[in-house]
């Protein structure tokens, strides 16, 4: 179970900067996939030796110029409420303003660990000015600029010092873990409804497991897994329901402890911004994928090639990355609800696909030389020898050549389908690594 780290403070005072400053060592490692829109609201950190996950607030709101008190108010709220460890970023040339001290107090309520970031502090003469940040009583001012990045080291040596949970919390056998996630009023909590029914007695929740996504136990029909489940979990007293990135949140949550994702889209609205960006962190954190359209009862005319148009809209929509199941279903007549699961499972197994390296030779080797790598400047790359590699999260091809700074998007894209047009990898990323021989 990953921690998650959520940056709060009022406009202007940095908070995009830094999460871009904290974030990029890792994009430097990780290739953004072409075409993927940046949500940059969420990114992943490595440092020393962990990873956890980044949430900037103010990525939300649309104007940001503007805040309304309550609009932040509501920000630091579902940070205490969802992330682990808090930074609080105030802007050391302006001093503290009333908005800062807005957020204080609903800060001091909290017994989240918070850091105070003194950003913008270009240079040491700002250093003395964080002294006015002690006032606030929540600890010592970190000073850091997140423009040049003078700090952030200390910053990220502190954070890791907050986190209380370690590592994964062990759950008891290997079983598939399937989230089901989506926008609100997708169906969520129907679809969970209807699999798990009335018998609640076939549903164990393992005691120990965090509260913020609860594991269930599911067997029925002799099929086993954990449902990762996001919806309902909290009062809906508690937060402003109709505020799309609480959503966003848990889904982050959900998705991150999962192995197979069920991505509802409700079949009276189709596909909307807030699906896409679901969507993208599903790819960010390269787990297996089922699209079920919910709902489906509630759709006029139902033709075959009223599907078939479907289908294709959304697969329009979630390109490059088209390889994936739909399943049509409703949860509340409970029609072709039980496939979901059986393809979630399917997809599950399908993550676990070795291909034997002199069959992945045989049947790529002759594909690649009858389409070569376009040459670069008259140098002509040839790709010698492909395998997979062994014990990764999702199938990942080794293509071993003799120049591969060469090999561009475009060509990887080609070998991805060649491979899945070969096996069937279903609903999970692969990776493809072009590496000298």
């Amino acid at each position: 179970m990953g921690n998650l780290v959520a940056i709060v403070g009022r406009p202007n005072v940095g908070k995009s900067t830094l999460f871009n400053r904290l974030t990029e060592s890792r994009q430097a490692i990780v290739d953004e996939t072409a075409g993927t829109t940046r949500d940059r609201q969420y990114g992943k950190v490595e440092w020393g030796g962990q990873e956890f996950s980044l949430v900037d607030t103010g990525g939300w709101v649309v104007n940001s110029e503007d805040v309304f008190e309550e609009e932040i108010n509501k920000q630091v709220k579902i940070a205490i409420e969802e992330a682990d460890v808090i930074m609080f970023v105030l802007d050391v040339m302006n001093g503290l303003t009333d908005l800062d001290l807005n957020v204080t107090n609903i800060l001091r309520r909290s017994s989240k660990p918070i850091i105070l970031v003194s950003n913008k502090a270009d240079n040491f003469s700002f250093h003395a000015s964080s002294a006015e940040f002690y006032s606030l009583g929540l600890g010592d001012p970190v000073n850091i600029s997140a423009i040049n990045g003078s700090g952030t080291g200390d910053l990220l040596d502190l954070i890791l010092t907050k986190f209380t949970k370690q590592g994964e919390e062990e759950l008891l056998e290997e079983i598939p873990r399937i989230a089901i996630v989506g926008r609100p009023n997708a169906g969520k909590s129907s679809l969970v409804n209807a699999l798990i029914g009335e018998e609640r007695n076939i549903v164990t929740n393992i005691a120990g497991t965090t509260r913020d996504s609860i594991y269930t136990k599911y067997d029925k029909f002799g099929m086993d897994f954990y449902l990762v489940d996001t919806a309902g979990i909290r009062k809906k007293g508690k937060v402003d329901e109709g505020l799309e990135y609480y959503s966003v949140i848990r889904s982050i949550k959900a998705i991150e402890n999962s192995d197979v994702c069920v991505l509802m889209i409700d079949a009276t609205k189709g596909i909307e911004s807030q699906d896409l960006n679901i969507f993208s962190l599903i790819q960010k954190n390269h787990k297996g994928l089922v699209v079920c359209v919910n709902k489906w009862d509630l759709v006029e005319n139902k033709e075959q090639i009223v599907i078939k148009t479907f289908e294709k809209a959304i697969r329009q929509r979630l390109a490059p990355f088209v390889d994936f199941p739909i399943i049509f279903a409703s949860a509340m007549t409970k029609q072709r609800i039980f496939k979901v699961l059986e393809t979630a499972k399917e997809v599950y197994e399908i993550r676990k696909t070795k291909i034997p390296t002199h069959k992945l030779n045989e049947v790529m080797l002759p594909i690649i030389e009858a389409t070569p790598p376009p040459s670069n400047k008259g140098k002509y790359v040839k790709i010698k020898y492909v395998t997979q590699l062994p014990n990764t999260q999702v199938p990942s091809f080794v293509f071993f050549c003799n120049l591969p700074q060469w090999v561009k998007e475009p060509y990887r894209r080609f070998l991805e389908n060649r491979i899945r047009d070969n096996w069937n990898l279903t609903g999970t990323p692969i990776n493809i690594f072009i590496r000298e021989k």
